[in-house]
Order: structure tokens, then sequence, then C-alpha cells
């Protein structure tokens, strides 16, 4: 079976997806499609694709199978329902989209079309995740439910998509959409409800215009939720999780492009130990994903179901709406 794949957005990460399709077991790049068909026929030649040309171009051929979305945040809706529409399978970047409403008119556009969409949380992908699951249902203990983690890195510039809130810029969409997915995961893995998330408390820096920092305080049923983002400063990436007296701790909970995490600590009454696992192409393995969902008739991965694809949009639109107020009322 061969996936026949066409990128739409042929920036930085579109790259780290075609070497990604070439340790994928099942998916070839096709096609390449972009708002210029100068740079799509570029990048075509570049990277051996078949075919080339603007989005309506590839969306209307018959050859390709699936698309991956890489475009900014908030042209994701509009490409994501016009490949459904088209037949096409869909593997979106996270998030799936900048505010829930537009995530549920994807997934009812998927669910119309009868195609697969599967948002590309890569970490899901992985032995990594797996482990993860089991190590969290495992935990019996009584007592307090926790997960903290944060993201964050200071960009070295002030311009361009990250500071650009017509193009869906900021920590939260960008960066906290990492922690968030981490917490329901957790959250589901434990048996906790996943789509009534209670907010404590917010807060948030803006630069530019849009989020800069943020930080956030919310409760998914009995597991206490604390997540950090930042596109202006360094902030640990890593994660902890507590289960009455079990201890979790993931130094590095969501890997690279090109290799997913390996390695959990656990800790229990004093003692210690570490759960490692195979790390695997996590790009790879999210594309091989989308195939065995078209080979399966599938609407969704089991990795990333759309229940929790609704869950982390609901938080984030959530977020950024309190996040945004919250700082706006310290300028």
């Amino acid at each position: 079976m061969h996936t026949r794949w066409a990128i739409l957005g042929l920036g930085a990460i579109s790259r780290d997806f075609v070497a990604a399709l070439r340790a994928s077991e099942h998916g070839v790049l096709w096609a390449a499609g972009s708002s210029s068909p100068e740079r799509a026929e570029r990048f075509a030649l570049e990277h051996g694709a078949t075919v080339s040309g603007s989005y309506d171009d590839v969306l209307a051929r018959d050859d390709v199978d699936a698309v991956y979305v890489s475009t900014v945040h908030t042209s994701h809706r509009e490409l994501a329902i016009r490949a459904l529409e088209a037949g096409k399978a869909v593997l979106c970047e996270k998030p799936a989209a900048p505010e829930l409403r537009d995530v549920e008119a994807i997934l009812d556009a998927a669910a119309r079309a009868g195609r697969p969409f599967v948002e590309a949380h890569k970490s899901r992908f992985s032995p990594f995740a797996d482990a993860l699951d089991g190590l969290v249902a495992e935990t019996c203990s009584a007592g307090p439910r926790g997960v903290q983690t944060t993201r964050g890195g200071a960009s070295t510039s002030r311009h361009g998509r990250l500071f650009d809130p017509r193009l869906g810029g900021g920590a939260i969409l960008d960066i906290g959409c990492y922690p968030v997915a981490l917490a329901v995961q957790v959250a589901a893995a434990l048996g906790e409800p996943v789509h009534e998330p209670r907010f404590t408390r917010t807060s948030a820096q803006l630069v530019s215009g849009v989020d800069g920092t943020a930080f956030a305080e919310f409760s998914l049923g009995a597991l206490d939720v604390s997540v950090g983002a930042s596109i202006v400063r360094e902030l640990p990436p890593s994660a902890s999780i507590r289960v009455g007296d079990d201890r979790l701790f993931l130094p590095d909970p969501w890997g690279s492009r090109s290799e997913s995490p390996s390695a959990i600590l656990v800790r229990h009454d004093g003692t210690q130990r570490w759960a490692r696992m195979p790390a695997v192409q996590p790009m790879a393995a999210e594309a091989d994903a989308v195939s065995l969902a078209i080979a399966e008739g599938g609407l969704e991965a089991p990795q990333m179901p759309w229940e929790h694809t609704r869950a982390i949009a609901r938080i984030l639109t959530v977020w950024r709406e309190r996040a945004l107020i919250e700082g706006a009322g310290h300028l």
C-alpha cells in the first residue's frame, strides 16, 4: 500500500515531513502545493515530487490520497475542509485551528466526507506515548492528581508569524498546545473527563499584540493542571505527573521532529527507576497512522482521537481568551 501525499504549505516544517515520508512504511511524496505555483515547482524539483501547483491544482487531482497541511494556523480550517471535500485524507499540523468552532467545522467536514482527519501531535505516535499511558493507568494510589508542564524559548526576532495576531501568533497556540495535549493525554489515561476544563487562574504578558508568555491553572475532573508557554523566554521543556504517592518525571515529553522521546523516571515510595523505550521517527509514524486509517476506512487515528483534538481546542480557546484579557489589563 502506498499513500500518495501532497504537502500544502512549503515552510521549514514541510522539509522535515519530506524526510519523514522517506522513513515511513507507506507514504510517498507525490505533490507540492502553494499559494505560489512557482514556489511549488521549485520545491517539487528539489524534493522529487511528481506534480506541483496551486492549492486548487493539487486538490483537484485524483492521484493524491492525502494532504499534509503545514500552513499558518489561521488557514488550517479552510485548507483542511477543502481537502476533505475533495476526498483527501488530512494530516494537519497542530493546533488543528485557532478556535474550537474552527475545529468543529473541520471535524464535521471530515464526517460528511467520510475521510480521515488527524491532528499532527507527533509525540502521540510513538512507543513513548503508549508507555506513558500504561504507566499512568497503572498508578492506583489514592490522593491528589496533578500534572505540571511548561515549554518555551526566546525567539530571536519580534517579527513574522509568531508575533502577528492576524496569523494566530502567540505562545498559547504555537507552544501551549504541547503542554495542553499532554495534560489531556494524562487525564484520559486516568479516566478523567477531558471535555469540561475548569479554569482557576491565568496570567499573560503581551508582546506585539500577542501572548508572549502565558500560564494557566485548570482541572480536568480530579486532575489539577498547571501549564506554561512562552515565545520570549526559556521555560523548561519537561513535565511532572502526580497520582497520590506516585510520581512520573518526563525530562523530554515531546522529542524533536526526527526522534520521539524515550525515557520516563518513575518514583514510588522512595524508590525510582527509569522506563525506557525505543525512539522512532515521529512524523513518519503519524503519516503511517493516516495511511492505516485510509486502509481501514476510519475517520480518526487512535493515537490522536477526535475527542482529544476537541478537548485541546476547547482549552486553548478559553486560555487564549482569558490570557489576552489578562495581558491587556497589564499594559
